[in-house]
């Protein structure tokens, strides 16, 4: 597996662009768009919150055939909470962009991120459409990832090459995350593109556990967001043979899109809002994989925890503390190991060996700081 550069773009038959609609009252780059250029297998994972904001419920329609050609994307506005007019705008939004490239609505994704409960200014994404779809580039992937960020303070992007059947095939991705990052996804969105030839089978099969050994295993504060979306689309246009099963095709493409999205993952708790730390933590010795997590979740979502990494305080006794809140009744304090690594430094270990079975989950986070609160104290 080699890195290479173009994040979303890097695939064959991926074209992107991001703009400034003025939905950002800072001016910044706000409205973003990827285009397939032939219709791609896609696969979808959606936040598990019971409320959805409006362009979920859009896209979790449109995604049902599997099969997509673009991804519209603004910041700045969340369209959640604003009830029939806010669905229609997203609708209404799939319709234009449908119209522009002489495609299907049905073939549109959307989704929006940013301040929850105010009306989306879709005047704005009415008149940079034009713009925006003009300006659409194979070396497009960095202002879309840079469209897409909030509170973000880096542009989050990766793409990778490897080789099946003789053929090269590209995976890239880019995503946004930065506070409201829970496990069962987050205010955090990712946008994985290929040139594998996959069914939608298989695609689909990889997303979901990629994500659930990824998105679904960071935590920046433990607050599920209404917006969270991860997509993975498929153009086919690098020739392999077509992966329809679970053989050694599939497990170097799964391989290759698992360490994509751990190292989105990994990035967006980096950039954390107010981090200072990044914490790993491990789990070994848990009865399953499922336990692990939650022991794993537990001990990152824990405010005690994240405030004694950034006291450079290795304070063992909440570690065991958060473990034992679970009630888990195999669990005690002689049977449990805690380690940790230097507090002192920007990267801590946290590593909790159980006798419980062979599973080990790992889970990242980071600490909570100062600026945490004032920048989510200030927030609407």
């Amino acid at each position: 597996m080699k890195i290479i550069k173009g994040g979303i773009t890097a695939p064959k038959g991926f074209l992107a662009n991001g703009i400034a609609s003025g939905i950002k009252r800072s001016g910044k780059s706000d409205l973003g768009i990827i285009v397939s250029t032939l219709p791609a297998v896609t696969a979808g994972v959606f936040t598990k919150s019971s409320i959805k904001a409006a362009p979920l419920v859009v896209s979790m329609k449109h995604i049902k055939d599997g099969v997509s050609r673009v991804m519209l994307v603004n910041s700045g506005n969340a369209n959640c909470y604003t009830g029939k007019t806010g669905l229609q705008h997203a609708q209404d939004s799939t319709t234009l962009v449908a119209k522009i490239l002489g495609i299907s609505p049905a073939d549109v994704l959307v989704t929006s991120t940013g301040i929850i409960g105010k009306p989306l200014p879709y005047n704005k994404i009415v008149d940079a459409l034009p713009a925006l779809i003009k300006g659409l580039s194979a070396k497009g992937g960095s202002k879309f990832a840079r469209a897409i960020m909030t509170t973000d303070l880096k542009i989050k992007e990766i793409a990778v090459e490897i080789v099946i059947g003789g053929k090269k095939v590209t995976i890239g991705a880019c995503g946004k995350g930065s506070g409201m990052v829970a496990p069962n996804m987050a205010t955090m969105l990712g946008f994985v593109t290929t040139d594998a030839v996959i069914s939608h089978k298989m695609l689909k099969s990889a997303l979901k556990l990629a994500t659930e050994r990824s998105f679904n295993s960071i935590t920046v504060d433990g607050c599920m967001s209404t917006n969270d979306m991860v997509t993975l689309q498929a153009s086919g246009l690098a020739w392999n043979k077509k992966i329809v099963t679970e053989g050694a095709d599939y497990k170097k493409f799964y391989q290759a899109l698992e360490f994509v999205c751990i190292d989105l993952a990994k990035k967006i708790v980096q950039d954390g809002e107010g981090a200072t730390k990044f914490l790993t933590i491990n789990v070994k010795g848990a009865a399953s994989e499922s336990q692990g997590r939650t022991i794993a979740k537990t001990i990152a979502n824990s405010a005690l925890v994240k405030t004694a990494a950034f006291g450079s305080n290795p304070n063992w006794g909440r570690v065991g503390a958060a473990v034992g809140s679970l009630g888990i009744s195999k669990i005690n304090e002689y049977n449990m190991k805690i380690t940790f690594s230097p507090f002192d430094k920007k990267e801590i270990a946290i590593t909790v060996e159980l006798p419980l079975g062979k599973a080990s989950v790992t889970v990242y986070t980071c600490d909570f700081s100062y600026e945490y609160v004032k920048i989510n104290g200030e927030y609407n």
